[in-house]
């Protein structure tokens, strides 16, 4: 068994958000985790494939040590970056990116999946593989950082998908810290952000308020 990484405040990259704000992914991956993020996940929809892995090398040099960096969709880029020997944990799938049971006999035992669920049907299918290590679930608020985002389940909504599975599992969509208590409460593993850190003034000071925000909803 892979020994699960703290999934509890996830961050998704998006280029076009940290650029907005002056900053370039790195900077922001940088401050976010030096305020409590947990987990980070690069996400360059249609980024090619050259300029992707740079990035993936030069975020996991810098933080790939304290939190565990993850590559969205790209098997490719996970396995070009682990063949240089930068610090990469694993990889995240959608439902209509390479199948997670094949993604696993590339990625090999040791390289940590996780697969975005939004079913009942998607939820039981993942477990019944064996080839994730969590799911994400979302969306809990309606998003516009995702094109083809499902329907909003709320927070409540999501804890109960969450019920349905063993896996750990992140939610996502529109997530901001007032919604972390109650997730960690109805059984999340954890709250994946992207517009919250991306978009934030001081992504440090952001990611600060989100882990507190976790840690409240444990004592409850």
């Amino acid at each position: 068994m892979r020994a699960a990484p703290d999934l509890s405040v996830y961050l998704i990259t998006d280029e076009s958000q940290c650029r907005s704000r002056g900053r370039d992914v790195l900077d922001t991956v940088e401050a976010a985790v030096d305020g409590g993020v947990t987990c980070v996940q690069l996400r360059a929809k249609g980024a090619d494939g050259g300029l992707f892995l740079t990035q993936v090398l030069e975020v996991a040099e810098v933080v790939g040590d304290q939190v565990p960096v993850i590559v969205n969709d790209r098997v490719d880029i996970f396995l070009a970056a682990r063949d240089q020997g930068a610090p990469v944990a694993g990889v995240h799938l959608g439902q209509s990116d390479l199948p997670a049971h094949i993604a696993r006999r590339l990625l090999g035992e040791a390289a940590y999946l996780g697969l975005s669920a939004a079913t009942p049907d998607e939820l039981r299918t993942a477990q019944e593989q064996g080839a994730c290590d969590h799911v994400g679930i979302g969306v809990v608020h309606p998003t516009a950082t995702k094109a083809d985002a499902p329907k909003s389940l709320g927070v409540n909504g999501v804890a109960r998908m969450a019920a349905l599975t063993d896996l750990p599992a992140v939610a996502i969509g529109g997530i901001t810290a007032s919604d972390l208590p109650a997730l960690r409460a109805g059984g999340l593993a954890g709250a994946a952000v992207v517009s919250a850190i991306c978009m934030a003034e001081d992504p440090r000071s952001v990611a600060a308020d989100l882990h507190r925000a976790w840690d409240e909803g444990g004592r409850r």
